[in-house]
């Protein structure tokens, strides 16, 4: 009942009820990728493309798309990486997750949130006091 009413009422676990519909009637498996994540396409998008998808095994994490797998979601090869012999160059990088958000982001010198302190703040700004 659980996995029903998440796949009815959010768009972040995994795919709701309109993808599945939609994959059950036009999809055709492309592949998958290391991460469990499962490509289709089948149908017309608006620009009379062939619609391309992703279902994802868990929470929908669109940056757990690897390069090769990118640019074919994004029209930039016709060829998915399941049919060729497909090699990640050596400046592509693996995944590492969007850490916004959690306690590993980035958070750069002199952030609020970082570990160290904030430096002083310097020039000739005076803070307005009341009654001053």
């Amino acid at each position: 009942m659980k996995k029903f009413l998440l796949q009815f009422f959010t768009w972040w676990s995994g795919q709701t009820l309109g993808t599945r519909f939609h994959t059950w009637r036009k999809g055709v498996r492309v592949g998958e990728d290391e991460f469990g994540n499962v490509y289709y396409e089948g149908g017309k998008d608006s620009e009379g493309r062939t619609r391309r998808w992703v279902i994802f095994p868990g929470t929908s994490e669109a940056t757990a798309i690897p390069p090769g797998w990118h640019g074919w979601m994004h029209y930039r090869v016709d060829t998915p990486p399941s049919k060729e012999n497909y090699k990640p160059r050596d400046w592509q990088k693996p995944h590492q997750p969007n850490l916004t958000g959690t306690a590993a982001a980035y958070r750069p010198k002199g952030s609020v949130l970082g570990a160290g302190h904030r430096p002083q703040v310097t020039g000739d700004y005076d803070a307005w006091t009341p009654g001053a």
